[in-house]
């Protein structure tokens, strides 16, 4: 291989490895904005996905639906994720994204619900760039925090 050409290719994996972190933190960002279009952009169609003990579920229509439910019991949601592995093969990658997530339900503004974890995700590259196609969100701990004066 050429000087040129691996150039070239080291150049490719570091933009993809920069695309993929990308989409795994808007991912993040746009559940907390409750953009519904956003969060469907960064998912496969055919996205298989577990959150903690919940059953799996498959399609990124049906996983962007279910959050939009869970969201709209919210007041507001903060997700701080940080993306710790990303390894490429080709057109797939995985990941691993620690995950701290906070979020106050209407039904009770003064307490905060806190859930650590960590996501195992694995992605592919479609024609529209890369996407989430396979997400299982490992829960850690989660508790409720009351509101101090």
């Amino acid at each position: 291989m050429s000087e040129l050409a691996a150039a070239m290719t080291a150049i490719a994996a570091i933009q993809d490895r920069i695309d993929v972190t990308d989409v795994l933190y808007r991912y993040g960002s746009t559940i907390d904005r409750r953009d519904v279009a956003g969060i469907r952009s960064v998912l496969a169609d055919d996205l298989w996905a577990q959150y903690g003990d919940s059953e799996p579920m498959t399609g990124g229509d049906t996983v962007t639906a279910w959050i939009d439910e869970r969201g709209a019991l919210t007041q507001w949601q903060h997700h701080l994720l940080s993306v710790f592995h990303v390894e490429l093969d080709g057109d797939q990658a995985r990941a691993l994204i620690y995950h701290t997530s906070h979020q106050v339900m209407l039904d009770a503004p003064d307490e905060v619900k806190v859930i650590v974890g960590r996501y195992h995700n694995e992605l592919t590259r479609t024609a529209a760039g890369w996407r989430i196609s396979r997400l299982v969100m490992e829960v850690l701990w989660r508790e409720t925090r009351q509101r101090t004066p």
